[in-house]
């Protein structure tokens, strides 16, 4: 990380991080873990192809891997993306 360009905003009900990488590091983020100490923290992925691809092959297979051949796999689409919840399309 970066140390001075990250920044916590607080609010009554709401906090921020704001994370930024060092110059050293490159590639995107996969995922993040928070919690309030290291021995209850919570694995989140960010949205990605790659991720979305993972947790559809993980939830799908092998039933629908099995039945499908290579060249017939969905095409998934990110339709919406919020805090709670994300909502995909495959074709």
């Amino acid at each position: 990380l970066a140390s001075p360009e990250t920044s916590v905003s607080l609010a009554a009900h709401n906090a921020a991080i704001e994370l930024a990488k060092a110059p050293c590091s490159t590639g995107p983020w996969e995922k993040f873990c928070f919690g309030l100490d290291a021995s209850a923290l919570q694995e989140r992925l960010f949205v990605s192809e790659e991720n979305v691809d993972g947790f559809l092959g993980t939830v799908l297979c092998p039933s629908f891997c099995s039945q499908s051949a290579p060249e017939s796999q969905p095409l998934i689409e990110v339709l919406d993306v919020t805090e709670d919840r994300i909502q995909i399309r495959l074709k």
